[in-house]
């Protein structure tokens, strides 16, 4: 059984468990950002109660340890700027993380994402995380190597991108592997 902890501070963020109250700063940070959510396997949202379903069902996933879910927040300010995810699959989690476009190029998502890492080495429940992004997605592969996670190959026709007209596309897969 995994143990995540609800807050994981870096040098400029905090990653901590979402609240309810996050809606309206979820989706003015990114949910209803076409640009923002571009690259996500869901539709951007058109208002933000539908943000605020997405957090009830992140701490109903969280309680039943089956997704580990962290608003990121700017130290100091408690802002949500982003979130990032990590899904379990037995010995294995898939992060997924995003963030709002004011928070782009600023180092934001290497350094959530290597905190996440950071957590997970820890984890003996866990030996192996990976993510994939379009092949497409330049930036968010980048994140993935800057945070030290190696590119293991191309998924032809892997996932489907519902705001990029819902056909399967390449992913690049990446992966932190222990030992």
């Amino acid at each position: 059984m995994m143990h995540p902890p609800e807050q994981i501070a870096t040098g400029r963020l905090l990653l901590r468990k979402p609240l309810i109250e996050d809606a309206d700063a979820v989706f003015r940070e990114y949910a209803g950002d076409p640009e923002a959510t571009k690259y996500l396997t869901w539709k951007t949202d058109e208002e933000s109660s539908q943000a605020a379903d997405y957090l009830r069902k992140a701490l109903c996933d969280w309680q039943e340890g089956r997704i580990f879910s962290w608003a990121i927040c700017l130290q100091g300010s408690g802002r949500v700027i982003g979130m990032i995810d990590a899904r379990v699959d037995g010995y294995m989690l898939n992060i997924g993380y995003v963030l709002g476009r004011a928070h782009w190029n600023k180092g934001y998502a290497t350094e959530a994402l290597s905190a996440v890492l950071h957590w997970a080495d820890a984890e003996e429940d866990v030996g192996r995380v990976w993510a994939v992004c379009a092949v497409e997605n330049h930036a968010s592969a980048r994140v993935m190597e800057k945070a030290g996670m190696k590119r293991e190959g191309t998924l032809r026709h892997w996932m489907v991108f519902p705001n990029l007209g819902g056909v399967p596309m390449d992913c690049y897969c990446y992966a932190h592997v222990k030992g």
